[in-house]
């Protein structure tokens, strides 16, 4: 696990090496005051020497002040490696899972990722900066006090010895316990802040179905969840307050009884006795920082088993195999005995034997039934997802033999949820071609029939969308995302279901902008109306992950029955 997160700390060396360093310092001026104090009672006071303890005094305060100053460093020191620490861990998962495949990404949900990335982090850090600074000021003020304690009276620090071992068995016993049970506390954040996630996201949704009190009955469930699994964990750490006071309290009374009697018989000295009382203290509050310490490492355990699941999640799709040489040279497409599984189980595929010939230049319309993974199928093109068996060959190339970002530029696709990011309409469409210029914007636009609504807007391209496009209709949306695929002059676009928003008018015109400008480009349409593909040069009827057809729509019409039912219903629809 260390060999995992240190790496982390690497850039911030320095900071982390001066806050212990500062932490030294504090503890020795810390543990000599006493000593002081004990020469003032036992010396200063009896013989009425004003200069003695006003020169002793004033040596305390200095001391006093410069530990407080080493302190004060070791604070700042120790935030700033700390806060650096977790900045770069999360830079670092955030980068991470810009890799994963979408299968990986299927793995964790989202709000897990997002809990782990903030929640788990956050308790990292502090356990990070426990470590810098109570981890090394607890184990030496204790080792120091009871140094001292053991050169004023070594008969009375014995008793430490006894209670140590018994405090230590116990904080042992109390980790292993509450481990599982902080982890499975940690899922249950997941689940919430899932939960909440949905509910944001589909706000309107559930104001639209008025479903307000049943979202609030969901979020309650969460919530009790959490809280039943939060208290089951912090039952078993409420026994470790009361086995400290005990070891704390007995500690005082059995010095205090036993210091008392040697005072009474001479052979020890009220000052001394009030020395050894403030490194008791000492030792006292550094088993309690250890305590804190334990909480916190055996609490940041399960959250460091999470993110190191994040950082060590094996990427199934990467192109280390690839050949930087290999260019996508044309939209030519071939799948060959190509199946596929989410699940990577044999048994249990939603692609079936795939085999299917798409030449460049072509449009290709795909239409089937919900499941009939007409959506997974073109996934597989720009390699989201990689062929259970057969392969995908693009530009007579495997897709494996490609770099990803030489297949994916090569390829435009606008998926089913139509995705815009917080900023301008321009910042947005620039995702397809960061250097385009004003002209080429608005030609994309134009051929997505977008360009006449974005110059409504007062602010014109510069109009900011809010996040995620909360400020344009869903027409409007799917328009501005086949423009942002078109900027990328991509040797291939995939349309999936991409104009289901869009009057059936406004579809045909962006078609027809399509015929005109993407000629030499592969136009792949995944549509529910017939209307959508009719016109293009073969179609692919998709049944149960398996091809039933491909052909015109003519001679769909006359040989293919789920084509043709599919036809003739959305037509007797829309004459009534």
């Amino acid at each position: 696990m260390l060999k995992t997160f240190l790496p982390y700390a690497k850039k911030y060396w320095l900071a982390a090496l001066l806050t212990p360093l500062c932490i030294v310092g504090e503890v020795l001026l810390e543990t000599r005051i006493p000593v002081l104090m004990s020469n003032i009672v036992d010396i200063g006071i009896p013989n009425q020497d004003i200069r003695y303890v006003l020169q002793v005094g004033l040596s305390m305060m200095l001391m006093a002040l410069f530990s407080l100053a080493f302190g004060a460093l070791a604070s700042v020191f120790g935030a700033r490696a700390s806060m650096g620490f977790a900045a770069e861990l999360r830079k670092d998962m955030f980068s991470r899972v810009q890799d994963y495949s979408f299968a990986n990404i299927d793995k964790f949900s989202t709000a897990s990722l997002v809990t782990r990335m903030t929640t788990d982090v956050n308790r990292i850090q502090m356990a990070f900066m426990m470590l810098l600074r109570m981890a090394v000021r607890a184990p030496l003020m204790m080792v120091m006090a009871t140094y001292m304690a053991f050169q004023i009276n070594s008969s009375l620090a014995i008793i430490f010895l006894v209670a140590i071992p018994f405090l230590g068995t116990s904080l042992g016993i109390i980790a292993t316990t509450t481990y599982p049970r902080f982890r499975a506390m940690m899922k249950k954040f997941d689940t919430m802040n899932a939960t909440v996630q949905e509910n944001l996201v589909s706000i309107r949704v559930v104001k639209a179905f008025v479903r307000g009190d049943h979202e609030i009955e969901k979020f309650d469930e969460a919530l009790d969840e959490l809280q039943d699994y939060s208290v089951r964990a912090e039952k078993v750490l409420a026994f470790n307050a009361p086995i400290m006071q005990i070891t704390i309290y007995s500690c005082i009374i059995a010095i205090l009884w036993f210091g008392g009697k040697q005072i009474i018989v001479g052979s020890m000295q009220t000052g001394d006795l009030m020395a050894f009382i403030s490194y008791v203290t000492q030792i006292l509050m550094s088993l309690m920082m250890i305590t804190m310490i334990f909480i916190n490492m055996v609490m940041s355990r399960a959250s460091m088993q999470r993110i190191s699941e994040v950082l060590h999640e094996e990427i199934d799709i990467n192109d280390d195999s690839a050949s930087a040489e290999v260019q996508v040279e044309d939209g030519s497409i071939v799948f060959e005995n190509v199946s596929f599984s989410y699940y990577k189980d044999p048994n249990n595929t939603v692609l079936d034997n795939i085999n299917l010939e798409i030449k460049s230049g072509e449009t290709i319309g795909i239409i089937g039934g919900t499941g009939s993974s007409k959506t997974t199928l073109v996934q597989l093109i720009p390699r989201l997802y990689d062929a259970l068996e057969g392969r995908v060959l693009v530009g007579g190339h495997d897709v494996r033999d490609y770099k990803l970002n030489v297949l994916r530029d090569a390829v435009g696709m606008v998926l089913q949820k139509n995705v815009l990011f917080s900023g301008s309409i321009n910042s947005n469409l620039r995702w397809g071609d960061a250097d385009a210029s004003v002209e080429e914007i608005r030609e994309a636009c134009q051929a997505a029939q977008a360009d006449s609504f974005v110059t409504s807007f007062p602010e014109g391209y510069e109009t900011d969308l809010g996040q995620g496009g909360v400020n344009v209709s869903g027409g409007q949306k799917q328009r501005l995302c086949i423009a942002r695929a078109l900027l990328k002059k991509p040797k291939i676009i995939i349309l999936d279901d991409s104009t289901s928003a869009v009057d059936t008018a406004t579809d045909a015109h962006i078609r027809a902008a399509f015929r005109e400008k993407l000629a030499d480009t592969t136009t792949i349409i995944i549509a529910q109306r017939i209307s959508s593909v009719s016109d293009a040069d073969k179609i692919i009827v998709m049944d149960d992950g398996k091809i039933n057809g491909i052909g015109t729509h003519d001679e769909l019409i006359a040989t293919n029955e789920i084509y043709r039912e599919v036809y003739e219903s959305q037509q007797e629809g829309a004459k009534a």
